[in-house]
């Protein structure tokens, strides 16, 4: 053998080597570990979010089409398994109805409240909220039905009504419609008296019990205020006097003998009065003068004013001449 051939395997080896390195890098990506594109799943779309290359363990998510929704309990993923093969999926998208409708007076029984998937013909029962009592002659339950749309329930559901709210002393309670479970009454008081408190009150839930929400108002009788007279004015009305000069008494010169007074008609004066007040009163004193030999001379007299609402009367009063004889 010739020396030459140790050197020409080796050369041999390098270069199957180095073909090798070739054929690895020109082969596809499929041939060194990539699965290629998810597979297709009815009603659903894969979340590529931009790969365009999926290695081993890569994971795809997919997402229902509008319309359907994820059956509960199966897988929506896929993942990339050694030897470039994707993970064995199901279909896991199906039609549903929407979440049932939330009533008023009831809601949903569990488990149907913590759910999302309803398939054709599905049957979900309600209960009835508080404040409310069961009807049971009418049904608590909706189907899901062809065109996946609920059936119209039953209001299977009555409010429960709030206590007597009793009576108003000198009032009355205006019950507009009822006194079941939000209904409103008002108040209102008798002619004569005034409401102190609140004008209405609503029949609301405080835990599990009716009640109404503000207390009855009082009636209390309207209290006439009479307004405090004023302090009359007084004035003082300066009184008329009549002189007694203008009197002129007699005197008889008849020794031994006795005469008899001549009596004086009264004068009365009318003043008219300015107030109803009392006019100071003013008297003129008796005068009398000193008895002389054979005679007596009487007090020339005496007048006096008498006030009263309307009129002064002024009354002169003479009195007797007598004469010692």
């Amino acid at each position: 053998m010739s020396p030459a051939w140790p050197g020409a395997r080796a050369v041999l080896r390098l270069g199957g080597l180095t073909l090798l390195l070739l054929l690895l890098l020109l082969c596809p990506q499929a041939a060194r570990g990539d699965c290629g594109l998810p597979p297709d799943i009815p009603n659903a779309q894969p979340d590529l979010e931009g790969l365009t290359s999926f290695p081993e363990q890569s994971i795809i998510t997919y997402i229902c089409d509008p319309g359907f929704i994820k059956i509960p309990g199966r897988t929506d993923s896929v993942i990339c398994l050694n030897g470039n093969r994707w993970s064995n999926i199901t279909e896991f998208c199906n039609r549903s109805c929407n979440v049932p409708p939330t009533l008023l007076y009831a809601s949903l029984k569990k488990p149907y409240n913590q759910q999302n998937y309803f398939p054709l013909g599905s049957i979900v029962e309600y209960e009835c909220r508080l404040g409310y009592r069961r009807e049971h002659s009418l049904s608590g339950k909706i189907t899901c039905l062809q065109n996946f749309m609920w059936s119209e329930p039953d209001e299977f559901c009555k409010r429960k009504p709030c206590p007597n709210p009793g009576e108003i002393e000198n009032g009355h309670i205006n019950i507009t419609t009822d006194i079941l479970y939000g209904s409103s009454i008002t108040f209102s008081c008798n002619t004569g008296y005034e409401l102190v408190g609140e004008t209405s009150s609503y029949c609301v839930l405080v835990g599990k019990t009716l009640v109404w929400s503000d207390p009855l108002p009082e009636c209390k009788e309207i209290v006439h205020v009479t307004p405090t007279p004023q302090k009359p004015t007084t004035v003082n009305v300066p009184g008329t006097v009549v002189s007694s000069a203008s009197q002129k008494p007699a005197t008889v010169k008849a020794p031994g003998t006795k005469s008899t007074p001549t009596p004086q008609k009264p004068t009365t004066v009318n003043v008219p009065a300015t107030q109803s007040q009392a006019v100071p009163q003013e008297t003129t004193p008796f005068q009398t003068r000193s008895p002389t030999k054979g005679k007596e001379t009487l007090p020339v007299g005496a007048s006096t004013i008498v006030s009263g609402h309307t009129f002064i009367t002024l009354t002169v009063l003479l009195m007797t001449l007598a004469t010692i004889g």
